[in-house]
């Protein structure tokens, strides 16, 4: 008999607000997001989409509210219903399972691209440096790059720097994927490499949250859409809805210029 697998990666998003300065990034955001979804965050520049994605992952401290992993607070420890406020190094390991796609990469430039993908494994997994680099040559030929295990950064694209990003994520098995407008950082006619790697990733049921300004992307892999503006949640549900039928005013207005 074949056991029916619990999925992982449910995000419960509760009362989050943060504050810089006098500014309100986020106001009192609840989200839930579940186990093995695509979710799309969209909305105009300085929304609060990005600060929202580094809350997940504890990149940056929320004001109010938590956020929940399926059954771990990030950066709390519970004990007898009370959080208690997790140190630095306790939070790292929470993130290992929290997968952080940035804009610009973030490879590290003395390293080739198979040590960028090698390092936090054997610095957090319990594995071997050949069963290290055998998973990351694996990861490699899954986005393309079967061929650029001895290349360094410089030496790629930025669309193939940002693959070999996708694949250093993967290596660590997080969770939860975060991309943090994936795409921005490239020139067009290298948006598509990425987006496709990505459309692959939806397919495996790993639970992704996306930043992006890609409709088009949104329309074909997002289960669920996100519409913010000024640090609030304006509208959200499945993305037929969002897209296709909005029902907030702003949401429509930002979709009409944007489609």
């Amino acid at each position: 008999m074949t056991e029916t697998l619990k999925k992982i990666g449910h995000i419960s998003i509760q009362g989050i607000t943060k504050k810089f300065g006098l500014d309100y990034a986020l106001k009192d955001i609840h989200l839930e997001i579940p186990a093995g979804s695509v979710t799309v965050i969209l909305g105009p520049s300085g929304s609060g989409k990005t600060t929202l994605l580094r809350t997940i992952n504890r990149l940056e401290k929320a004001d109010e509210g938590v956020i929940q992993i399926d059954d771990e607070f990030m950066g709390y420890r519970l004990k007898n219903d009370t959080l208690y406020e997790l140190k630095e190094k306790d939070v790292l390991k929470q993130r290992i399972h929290v997968g952080y796609v940035f804009q610009n990469f973030n490879l590290f430039p003395h390293l080739t691209v198979l040590q960028n993908i090698i390092e936090a494994p054997l610095a957090h997994l319990d594995i071997s440096k050949a069963e290290a680099i055998e998973k990351a040559k694996k990861l490699l030929a899954s986005v393309g790059l079967a061929d650029k295990v001895d290349a360094w950064p410089q030496q790629l694209s930025g669309g193939q720097q940002q693959r070999v990003a996708i694949a250093r994520t993967l290596a660590l098995d997080p969770k939860v994927i975060l991309f943090d407008e994936p795409t921005s950082a490239l020139d067009p006619e290298l948006v598509g490499e990425v987006l496709s790697v990505i459309k692959q990733l939806a397919k495996l049921g790993k639970t992704m949250v996306v930043v992006t300004h890609e409709i088009g992307f949104a329309k074909e892999v997002a289960d669920y859409v996100v519409f913010m503006d000024k640090g609030t949640v304006i509208e959200h549900g499945s993305a037929d809805a969002v897209l296709n039928r909005p029902q907030e005013e702003r949401t429509k207005s930002f979709l009409s210029k944007v489609i």
